[in-house]
């Protein structure tokens, strides 16, 4: 039997322990040859948001790639150290150290090699529905199938040479162990597990300190500040917290000393301590993968509420007011389309009352808007004004931004005016949240139609600021689909963009700006589409992968849990109690983690998206637990019947 053949064997025979890093690793290889793909595809740059795709694939087959180089080396290690009696046995039979090394990298490089093989050819026959999934996803056109030579090329290159280098990097593991050190492989007693008061403590504080810091202002330096202390204060959990806290429960004599608790406690002492740092990758991995999957389907949610919220599905944003605006094509386009269509237009600037910052448009604009919605109109004599509350509680921090002062019927307001001051008299208040967001007001002071003249008459032209809106009833608030007569009618308004700002241009500068409802949805919808569909494959890479360190880690103890199981069945153990302390133990590795990660997550996205005025989480929170939850039970009950399937077989 030649060496290559004898490496082959050890594999085959070691299949066991192998499925799951090399399904792993064929899944990767997949994924980073799906990515290749389509950078590489001849057509990609002639389509809309191509280069935009393109750019982001790459960054994310950059990540794919960094995150396997971790992964590979932590497999190998995981492998090579259940494996010490092994070498010990070749050692004693005559293998020099140079032949356990060219025998440790043969494996490494034919696992790695079969992997690339296998997840190129699934990606292959996977890379037509790749590329359809990707355009229908992120609303481009669908790119034809070619033969990606260089995707294949790149992926090969690529991750042979990962395989090669963690095979020389890992020979650090065996080293130049003795033989003796060898034959004992895990099978060593293991010394009491021990935590430090002083780096549990330590551990307290720095997760303490990256909570408060989420809690102040965010930048840079505070971002950086949290995640360094949030990291390291996760880390000092496992190592150091999570330790002491078992050592404080088995001192509760009458709550530990009941069925099977006193058998699993000790145990995940012992498992906690040496798991530490594969507990600490699998949640800084699912914790990163959650934080990104809430913050971009919660910026999703919040633009479907911007656009179902909205009631005017065109708008023209006005720099310079005129008397006579030309909107003939935007009129002429929803008459051909057969729409039945409302019009208002708003005049208004901002100024300063009593030092709060507030607009100010005359009476007629307002009522024609509520009139528009349905709303009440109001009456307004000289001297007097209207009060309009347009603060939206949703956006808090656009509150406290801004100066506001809450007038109630029969106060005086005093508007500060460049040339002196104008006093009015409250005679009505209203509250109209959508000024909020159509002129990013919190604010509204209402005159009668004669005094907002005369002001503006004194003002600034370049203060005055317009907004002209459209409401289309027949396309309600529901979103529409790219088929849709919105879809379609606002391309066509969006297309005539030029033209309304040529017809109503003054002194060669442009008029105003054109926006549609489902073009800023759209556009929104594609960035945000991007980033998911990129997500959805890097966290079903983390998912799989948190399974596999857990898997490796169980398969690694499994020799020295299958003896002491051996001992204890020798003193009464039963079939059910083992299985019932060893499903304890591996939920508590499977889904510890999980919940570190959830209440991690759930620290550091409010203060965050808090910055972009979103509030309202919850399903995001759930869509992304949920299915890291159900992954991970899934993964728990596979895992699970394998290793307790395997312990059966210790049982006296």
């Amino acid at each position: 039997m030649s060496f290559p053949q004898f490496a082959f064997n050890n594999i085959r025979r070691n299949g066991r322990a192998y499925i799951a890093f090399f399904l792993s690793s064929v899944f990767m290889v997949m994924i980073f040859f799906a990515y290749a793909v389509f950078i590489y595809h001849p057509y990609v740059k002639e389509l809309p948001m191509g280069d935009t795709t393109a750019t982001g694939m790459q960054v994310a087959s950059i990540i794919v790639y960094v995150f396997a180089f971790f992964f590979v080396m932590y497999s190998i290690s995981a492998f090579l150290k259940s494996r010490n009696k092994e070498f010990g046995i070749l050692t004693i039979l005559g293998a020099e150290p140079a032949q356990i090394r060219r025998l440790v990298i043969l494996e490494n490089m034919l696992i790695g090699c079969l992997s690339i093989i296998a997840g190129i050819g699934g990606g292959m026959l996977l890379s037509k529905l790749f590329l359809m999934l990707t355009t229908r996803f992120i609303g481009m056109d669908d790119l034809p199938f070619y033969f990606p030579i260089k995707a294949i090329l790149i992926t090969v290159a690529a991750f042979l040479l990962l395989f090669f280098c963690i095979s020389l990097f890992t020979l650090l593991f065996i080293g130049n162990k003795r033989t003796l050190e060898l034959l004992t492989g895990t099978s060593k007693p293991k010394k009491e597990p021990k935590a430090s008061w002083f780096f549990s403590l330590l551990g307290l504080a720095l997760l303490t300190v990256g909570f408060v810091v989420l809690r102040s202002e965010l930048n840079g330096g505070t971002i950086l500040l949290a995640a360094v202390t949030g990291i390291a204060g996760t880390y000092f959990f496992y190592s150091q917290l999570s330790v002491l806290i078992i050592r404080l429960l088995k001192r509760n004599r009458k709550t530990v000393w009941h069925g099977t608790r006193l058998l699993w406690m000790s145990e995940m002492s012992y498992k906690i301590k040496d798991n530490a740092r594969m507990l600490f990758m699998v949640t800084v991995v699912i914790a990163i993968a959650s934080m990104s999957a809430v913050v971009i389907l919660s910026l999703d949610q919040e633009n479907r509420e911007q656009f179902t919220n909205n009631d005017f599905a065109v708008q023209y944003n006005v720099y310079t007011p005129s008397d006579q605006m030309d909107m003939s094509s935007i009129d002429s386009r929803l008459e051909a389309a057969g729409l039945d269509y409302q019009q208002v237009y708003l005049e208004y600037f901002w100024s300063d009352a009593d030092q709060s910052a507030v607009s100010v448009m005359p009476l007629s604009h307002y009522n024609r808007f509520n009139t528009i919605l349905g709303k009440k109109t109001f009456q307004l004599d000289s001297g007097s004004a209207l009060f309009v509350d347009s603060r939206n509680e949703k956006h808090q921090d656009q509150i406290d931004r801004n100066r506001f002062r809450d007038y109630a019927e029969g106060d005086t307001l005093t508007l500060n005016m460049e040339d002196g001051s104008l006093q009015a008299r409250v005679t009505a208040t209203d509250v109209e949240q959508r000024f909020a967001t159509l002129i990013y007001s919190t604010g509204v002071v209402v005159l009668p139609d004669e005094k907002f003249e005369e002001i503006t008459q004194q003002i600034q032209g370049n203060r005055l600021s317009g907004k002209v809106l459209y409401q289309i009833p027949a396309w309600g608030h529901a979103v529409p689909d790219r088929h849709s007569s919105e879809a379609m009618v606002s391309d066509q308004i969006l297309s005539s963009a030029d033209t309304i700002q040529s017809d109503n241009a003054s002194d060669d500068n442009y008029s105003g700006y054109l926006s549609t409802r489902y073009g800023d949805f759209e556009r929104y919808r594609q960035d945000t589409a991007l980033f998911t569909f990129l997500g959805i494959f890097i966290g079903l890479i983390f998912s799989i992968s948190s399974a596999s360190f857990l898997y490796f880690r169980l398969h690694t103890d499994l020799e020295a849990d299958g003896k002491m199981v051996h001992s204890l069945s020798k003193m009464g153990l039963s079939f059910d109690e083992m299985k019932r302390s060893s499903t304890v133990q591996i939920a508590i590795l499977f889904f510890l983690p999980i919940g570190v990660a959830i209440i991690e997550t759930l620290v550091v996205v409010k203060p965050f998206l808090s910055e972009f005025g979103i509030t309202n989480y919850t399903m995001p929170v759930l869509t992304v637990f949920g299915a890291f939850v159900l992954a991970q039970t899934f993964y728990f009950i596979v895992i699970r019947s394998r290793y307790i399937s395997s312990l059966r077989k210790m049982l006296v």
